[in-house]
C-alpha cells in the first residue's frame, strides 16, 4: 500500500498523547475567538479552548466572545475583529467560494475540523407535530440572522418544499417562544446535548424530529458537506434514538493570523483534545484528532499544517 502524506499525518495524529513540541515564542498578543450564543456548544467549546491555550502558551491571551455564530463569525474574521472563529462547514464552504448567502468570497483558512454539529429540529411533545410536513404554514424559529442554522433552515425547508412562517430568533428567544406556543418548532445546530435545550425539556417536554429523509435533496444541492448522524437515546430525557443531519464544525483563522499563533492553536487542539469537550457533552461529543485536517474545500492555515506535520514526526 502506498503511504501518502495524508495517511502518514493521520497516523501520527492518532498517537499524539504525551507528545510535546516547542511552544510559541513570539510577542505577547491577544487571540479573540468568535464563538456562538450563550447556552450553546460553540461558546462552551471556545471558552475551553481559550483556557487551554492560555495555559499552554502564557504569551497568548485568548478570550472567547459570544456571537450569533457562523455568518457573524466570518464577518468578524473578514473585518479583523476576531482571530479565530467557529463556523459550520457548509457555511464556510459557501463563504470560501462566494456562494449564497455570500456575494463575494471571504478570505480565511482553517486550523482544523473540531467536532460534528447536529441539526436539531425541536418540537413540543404536546404540539402535534410529527414530521417536517406538519409544519407547513406554521411559525418556526429558524435561528438568529447571523447564524449557520439560519442558512441551513432556509435550505432545508426549501428543499423539502415546506413553506413556513420563518422567525429569526436567538436560541434563548426561540426556547421562550416554543414554550409559550408562539412557534411550533425551533431549529438549532449544535452539540448533543445542548444545555439550554436540556433545561427547556425539564419544564416543557420536547422531542426531536428525524431529518435524515431530507439528506439526499440537500446533498444534491450542496454536496457531501452534509452527513447522516445519530442522536443517541436519552441525549435528552424521554427522547429516543433518531437520525438527523450533521455537518462538520471548523475552527477558522483570519488571513492575518501569524503562522506561529496558528501552530500554537493547532498543538492545543491535537494535544488537549480530551480537555476540550464541555462537561454537558461528555460521552456524546469528542474531538477526534484523526479528523483535524478534514476541512473539506477550506485549506489548512500554513502554520497549522506545519504543526501537524511536526507532531507526527
Amino acid at each position: 500500500m502506498t503511504v501518502t502524506r495524508r495517511t502518514a499525518l493521520l497516523a501520527g495524529l492518532a498517537t499524539l498523547a504525551g507528545c510535546s513540541t516547542a511552544g510559541y515564542r513570539g510577542e505577547d498578543r491577544e487571540v479573540v475567538i468568535a464563538a456562538g450564543e450563550n447556552g450553546g456548544f460553540y461558546l462552551a467549546f471556545a471558552e475551553l479552548l481559550a483556557q487551554q491555550l492560555n495555559r499552554a502558551e502564557p504569551r497568548l491571551r485568548a478570550t472567547a466572545v459570544a456571537t450569533e455564530a457562523s455568518v457573524e463569525n466570518l464577518r468578524r474574521l473578514r473585518d479583523r475583529r476576531a482571530d479565530l472563529g467557529l463556523v459550520l462547514g457548509d457555511v464556510a464552504e459557501s463563504a470560501f467560494l462566494g456562494a449564497e448567502p455570500f456575494s463575494v468570497p471571504i478570505a480565511f483558512s482553517a486550523i482544523g475540523r473540531v467536532y460534528e454539529n447536529y441539526h436539531q429540529l425541536v418540537v413540543r411533545v404536546d404540539g402535534g407535530v410529527r414530521s417536517l410536513a406538519d409544519l407547513s404554514g406554521r411559525p418556526v424559529a429558524m435561528g438568529a440572522s447571523g447564524s449557520g442554522v439560519a442558512v441551513f433552515s432556509t435550505r432545508l425547508f426549501a428543499r423539502a418544499g415546506v413553506p413556513v412562517k420563518a422567525r429569526n430568533l436567538l436560541l434563548g428567544e426561540a426556547i421562550n417562544a416554543l414554550a409559550a406556543h408562539e412557534v411550533d418548532a425551533l431549529l438549532w445546530s449544535g452539540g448533543i446535548p445542548t444545555p439550554a435545550l436540556t433545561e427547556l425539556n425539564r419544564t416543557t417536554p420536547i422531542t426531536l424530529l428525524p431529518l435524515d429523509a431530507h439528506l439526499p435533496a440537500l446533498r444534491a444541492g450542496y454536496g457531501p458537506v452534509y452527513d447522516q448522524v445519530h442522536v443517541p437515546a436519552q441525549a435528552y430525557q424521554g427522547v429516543g434514538e433518531l437520525r438527523t443531519i450533521g455537518v462538520a464544525n471548523l475552527l477558522l483563522a483570519a488571513p492575518s493570523l501569524p503562522d506561529d499563533v496558528a501552530a500554537a492553536v493547532a498543538r492545543v487542539l491535537a494535544g488537549h483534545a480530551a480537555d476540550l469537550v464541555p462537561a454537558a457533552a461528555v460521552g456524546t461529543q469528542f474531538l477526534d484528532v484523526r479528523t483535524l485536517i478534514g476541512t473539506g474545500k477550506v485549506p489548512l492555515h500554513p502554520g497549522a499544517a506545519s504543526a501537524y506535520r511536526a507532531l507526527h514526526g
